[in-house]
């Protein structure tokens, strides 16, 4: 069904357009490289009244068995250029759908230096700016300095700052899904020759890292986002335990704990792998069990950084309003949970 110059396609199957390969198909599917083509996209969910999702390179999600009862968007623009330069930095825009590991390369290319600490991760320039992705200390929102956003109402194109984000952890304005991003405009250094070999090599060992460390295939990466200063007690080391994983390390269900095809990754506790025949359904049943066993022994409630897509109302997973706050008897009972 041809709606546009483009095409919005019906019932595209998207177990093959995310990570953890499962998930039905989209009721309405389009992939805009133009501004007149996301317009035209956010116009035709307008008139039928469909709900919208942004799909990047699908990553950070989970896709129900049923699919999605919308229009599935999947950027394309995949420009990138050099807009402006001086003898110390640049700046580089690149369209939403580009890849990361593609934009990392370009800058390289260009002895363009900063970004090559976020190798390795997945997903597009579009994902990553709504997720605001983040390795140890380093963040895509300390090098963002402007973007252009499409208005999901009027299908207006929007040139926004740094500042309208608002970045968080794991968080950006676009959570908000009133704007979808078109493309985002970073600031890097201009290295010499040598800087710019030693960040090739750097990103290349970082990348290797990432992949020896965590499991690369059937996976959206850590599921759960760990929690806030506010949402816990226990501390270590003079520190608040927010890693999620130290809570699921103590449970010990690394690969472990399976449901159907799904099971706990046997290198980090925090991440849910397809063995190659899981349903959506099984990981979700998985993950809800992970957060029941922390509530169980803990008494706080893991939130998914994994976002539910297709599912109904909160989804098959604990809503993080039935969240209790660990008490002192709960540090104790931590120390010797297994």
């Amino acid at each position: 069904m041809n709606v546009s110059p483009f095409s919005i396609k019906q019932q595209v199957p998207l177990a093959d357009k995310n990570w953890f390969g499962t998930g039905g198909a989209a009721r309405f599917y389009a992939e805009p490289s133009s501004v007149d083509d996301f317009s035209s996209s956010l116009e035709f969910a307008r008139q039928k009244g469909l709900d919208l999702f942004v799909l990047g390179s699908g990553a950070n999600i989970l896709i129900s068995d049923a699919g999605f009862d919308g229009l599935v968007l999947r950027p394309h623009n995949t420009s990138i250029m050099v807009t402006d330069r001086d003898s110390s930095k640049a700046l580089v825009t690149a369209g939403a759908g580009v890849t990361i590991d593609a934009l990392i390369a370009f800058c390289l290319d260009h002895q363009l230096l900063g970004l090559e600490e976020l190798s390795g991760i997945p997903g597009t320039v579009g994902g990553s700016v709504f997720i605001n992705i983040h390795y140890f200390e380093f963040f895509l929102s300390h090098f963002l300095v402007s973007a252009r956003v499409v208005n999901v109402e009027t299908g207006e194109l929007m040139p926004v700052s740094r500042d309208w984000f608002a970045f968080g952890y794991d968080y950006s304005t676009l959570h908000a899904r009133k704007h979808v991003l078109f493309d985002a405009t970073f600031q890097l250094k201009i290295g010499t020759e040598i800087e710019a070999a030693y960040a090739r090599g750097r990103s290349k060992e970082i990348d290797r890292h990432r992949r020896q460390r965590y499991p690369y295939k059937g996976t959206c990466g850590s599921f759960f986002r760990n929690f806030h200063d506010h949402e816990v007690t226990i501390v270590s080391n003079g520190k608040k335990m927010i890693y999620v994983a130290y809570y699921l390390d103590k449970l010990g269900i690394k690969g472990e704990l399976s449901v159907g095809g799904a099971v706990v990754s046997h290198q980090h506790a925090n991440m849910i792998v397809n063995k190659g025949n899981a349903t959506s359904t099984d990981i979700a049943t998985l993950a809800r069990t992970m957060q029941e066993r922390v509530l169980e022994n803990f008494g706080i409630i893991p939130e998914p950084e994994c976002q539910l897509v297709g599912f109904q109302g909160v989804g098959p997973l604990l809503a993080l309003s039935a969240r209790v706050q660990t008490t002192s008897s709960d540090v104790n009972k931590a120390k010797t949970a297994v």
